[in-house]
């Protein structure tokens, strides 16, 4: 087996380095059908293999916690690549041989595989083998057309087609195959990227997928007619305004003991003259003009730091915009004070109109709501917020945006 995979590496190494530009239209498709079978094929090799190491406990006996873990650091996967690998071979070990070797034959695909795989457990704890054995000839040929979510959806029914007698039932049986599935496969990952991002990936099983739905979708909408933000954008900004409304709760468990919150820590001068980044408690560096607009949250105690480092503040509770305060500023906005934008004050943060890091105190006169979206908009352009005569906020416009500056308001909220 070694001698081939290395004969077929060499031929493949033979391929990568000639010349595609070469090849006519033609012969490009069948360079992509035959690298496509080719994927296929070697994926069955790698399952297998898989498989084996697993059952035998490889992973375990060279100091791994788990096959997952092993295959993460000898493969340089994600975790969650990881375990889908392992988890797809256990499912192809145990289904019946024509999965397998429709997989090995490059008829179907690997995440086709996986579908054929699950319909089939699910088949045959309803039906017995013979009626799987029907239902996986028919998925493996039906895969030659559909793609695996349509595949998955037919596989929900196949009893329909090979068994109609015992479809209702297995429908039920399916049903809850299916959920135990999810709540196996259920995980969020959090990984470190470069650039000072995290990247979230995961899958929710569906009364989890149902609650993020129906809490973020409405915060997803464009903010207006001017919103240029994509539809990824404007869910990642959803999901921020979720968990800044979960932190504001004060239900949140406590971490170590302490509140749950994010601290930020930052150089008082650099903060006050506007210059300098300021750190994340979990290590990830925020510019200047973030750290100061978060230091106007609720929800995010700034550290400030001396020049020796020594601590000058850690967000005390008379800073934060709370309580009877707070109720004043929502009887007086009512949401999202800026002109145009309709959310409610249970998505907005208090504001600081004068610049906590600029010395601005904590009083009504010196607070607006804000939704995040706009909150992060007045930080970064500029719009110029203050008082009216009567007390109530009013934005001035950049010049570019209207040359006399003429003061807007939000009439969305009034009362009167």
């Amino acid at each position: 087996m070694i001698d081939e995979l290395a004969r077929a590496e060499g031929a493949v190494a033979a391929c990568a380095d000639a010349p595609a530009w070469a090849l006519s239209d033609h012969d490009l498709i069948a360079v992509l059908d035959a690298t496509h079978r080719l994927q296929q094929r070697l994926a069955a090799v790698q399952l297998a293999a898989v498989r084996e190491l697993d059952g035998r406990g490889t992973a375990v006996a060279q100091g791994a916690s788990s096959t997952a873990v092993w295959l993460r650091h000898r493969l340089r996967l994600d975790v969650a690549a990881a375990r889908r690998l392992v988890g797809l071979a256990a499912s192809l070990d145990v289904a019946p041989p024509a999965v397998r070797d429709a997989l090995a034959s490059a008829a179907v695909t690997v995440e086709q595989a996986r579908v054929i795989a699950d319909t089939a457990a699910t088949v045959s704890a309803a039906a017995g083998a013979e009626v799987t054995d029907k239902a996986v000839g028919v998925l493996v040929e039906w895969a030659g057309q559909f793609e695996p979510a349509v595949l998955r959806r037919l596989g929900a029914r196949i009893l329909d087609h090979v068994a109609p007698d015992l479809a209702e039932a297995a429908a039920a049986a399916a049903l809850a195959a299916e959920a135990a599935r999810a709540a196996r496969d259920r995980h969020v990952t959090i990984s470190e990227q470069t650039g000072g991002c995290l990247r979230l990936s995961g899958i929710l099983d569906a009364e989890t997928a149902g609650l993020l739905r129906a809490a973020i979708d409405p915060l997803s909408a464009p903010a207006g007619p001017d919103d240029a933000r994509g539809a990824g954008q404007r869910r990642h900004d959803a999901f921020a305004d979720v968990c800044r409304l979960a932190l504001g709760t004060g239900e949140v468990p406590d971490s170590g003991g302490d509140p749950a919150q994010v601290v930020i820590t930052a150089s008082y001068d650099a903060l006050a003259a506007q210059v300098g980044a300021g750190t994340l408690d979990i290590g990830l560096q925020l510019t200047p003009d973030t750290v100061r607009r978060l230091a106007c949250d609720a929800a995010v105690l700034p550290a400030v730091l001396g020049g020796a480092g020594q601590v000058l503040d850690v967000g005390r509770q008379r800073r934060l915009i709370a309580g009877p305060l707070r109720r004043a500023l929502v009887l007086r906005d009512g949401g999202c004070a800026f002109p145009g934008c309709d959310r409610p004050a249970r998505w907005c943060a208090a504001h600081h109109i004068r610049h906590w890091a600029d010395g601005g105190p904590t009083s009504l006169d010196n607070a607006v709501l804000l939704c995040g979206h706009h909150h992060r908009h007045i930080h970064q352009a500029d719009w110029v917020v203050r008082l009216g005569d009567d007390r109530h906020p009013e934005f001035i416009p950049p010049a570019w945006l209207d040359p006399d500056q003429l003061p807007r308001r939000n009439h969305y909220h009034r009362r009167t």
